[in-house]
């Protein structure tokens, strides 16, 4: 059934297209987060080192950036009620076969590839959606879709732990991918808007969100409006700098959420407290994105400045929170770093637009998830070797801490040239209207 268009976008059945993403956002990233409870189980039921045991998370995480162009192109070629209901069977498959625990190779193949392909194919299509059924209130749907992260977050750390002790983690695996499947009634009621899937064909709005004058609903698209990628931004130096910082920043950000559970088991903390650490977490998470979001809608400073701002102090946090010695300052500094991340979640993509330009908005944000996948693949399995060379957990973090630190000085020098450019611009556009004025004056001269 098609939902006609122009009777659909910003409200109506749009808002459960939102609550059916909401959802969506909980059964695959609050997942994908809360998943360091099983670390220590897997770990030890395989006895294998922490280096071996985290690319189950690393692949994970890797797959899903991997998908999401993927993902996209399935969108247009079909309908994201289709792509959503495939990534509930794969999310919900990696799971179920994960149940079996054969191997660790068995692990990295279904709780590793196939949930982290389900994941890409359940959370990209999902948060697309919402943008086609809303115009005017299109950033109230997507802020409302996205909290459903942090909202199943803070509930699935103490559910997990309660799910692992009743039944072991692989009983717990078996039930998870049971609610995964819920995405798949998720998908079903997100009918396809009656003019397809495609934003460039959603409505004139698409384009002026895009930051392009819409043309006629008659008029054809410039050539290359349907281009997936554009990869000529890695000649430009100023997206370069960016990806590197994406990079570097992908490689740190997976870490804490990891070995947060091993290190609080490691200083004696019961396991009910710790499963409160990760709703902490995600609470804090959650204010933290509202509130910087909030903030830089003000446009009081440059959201180069305050991503650079929200990167020092998560490196500042990581770098402190290896020194709590009981539950209370452990809860703190998780609290400090789960702010602090949420406000840099809020306004990263923002500052990727400001770099590239709404007009390569599209193809940057595609090229931007695939470069930035190399650093979620190798931060946790480098984490891990880290820690196993040192014998504690608190290298993990120190590690994580280091590298955010360095991703900021990329920053830095993106700043630096982009200003430096828009003192080269403004200096040639002074002599152009020289240029115009002068004629006029003589004109006015003469009579």
């Amino acid at each position: 059934m098609l939902v006609k268009e122009s009777n659909s976008l910003d409200g109506g059945y749009g808002w459960v297209v939102v609550v059916s993403a909401f959802v969506v956002m909980g059964l695959t990233a609050a997942v994908l987060k809360t998943f360091g409870l099983f670390f220590v189980e897997i770990q030890q039921h395989f006895d294998e080192l922490a280096s071996m045991t985290s690319w189950i998370t690393s692949i994970t995480i890797a797959v899903f950036h991997l998908g999401a162009p993927v993902a996209s192109s399935l969108c247009v070629r079909y309908t994201h009620r289709a792509v959503v209901i495939t990534g509930g069977v794969l999310a919900f498959s990696g799971m179920a076969l994960g149940f079996l625990g054969l191997d660790m190779v068995w692990m990295y193949a279904t709780t590793g590839f196939l949930q982290g392909l389900g994941i890409s194919f359940s959370w990209i299509p999902a948060i697309s959606i919402v943008s086609h059924y809303f115009s005017e209130k299109r950033a109230l749907a997507n802020a409302i879709a996205s909290a459903g992260e942090c909202a199943f977050a803070f509930t699935f750390g103490p559910f997990f732990q309660w799910l692992i002790g009743q039944y072991g983690w692989k009983g717990a695996l078996l039930l998870i991918g049971g609610i995964q499947l819920n995405i798949c009634v998720c998908g079903a009621l997100m009918r396809p808007l009656e003019r397809g899937c495609l934003p460039d064909r959603s409505c004139p709005d698409a384009e002026l969100a895009r930051g392009t004058q819409a043309p006629g609903r008659g008029q054809a698209k410039g050539p290359g409006a349907h281009k997936t990628f554009n990869w000529r931004l890695l000649r430009r130096l100023e997206f370069v700098l960016y990806a590197i910082f994406g990079i570097l920043a992908a490689m740190s950000f997976f870490v804490p959420p990891l070995f947060l559970v091993p290190l609080s088991y490691s200083l004696g903390i019961d396991e009910a407290w710790t499963a409160s650490l990760l709703s902490v977490l995600a609470l804090v998470d959650f204010a933290g994105r509202l509130l910087c979001g909030w903030y830089a809608n003000l446009h009081l400073t440059r959201t180069v400045h305050l991503l650079a701002t929200t990167i020092a102090l998560i490196s500042t946090s990581l770098m402190l929170l290896p020194l709590a010695n009981s539950y209370l300052s452990l809860a703190i500094f998780t609290g400090f770093y789960g702010f602090f991340f949420g406000t840099t979640v809020a306004i990263h993509i923002t500052v990727l637009a400001d770099v590239v330009g709404m007009s390569d908005f599209d193809s940057a944000l595609g090229l931007f998830m695939l470069i930035r996948s190399t650093g979620g693949f190798l931060g946790p399995p480098l984490a891990g070797l880290i820690v196993d060379m040192a014998g504690d957990y608190r290298a993990g973090f120190y590690m994580a801490g280091a590298t955010l630190i360095l991703s900021a000085v990329f920053l830095v020098i993106l700043d630096q040239f982009q200003q430096r450019q828009e003192k080269e611009n403004q200096i040639k556009i002074k002599p152009e209207k020289s240029a115009l004025s002068y004629p006029s004056l003589h004109f006015l001269k003469l009579q």
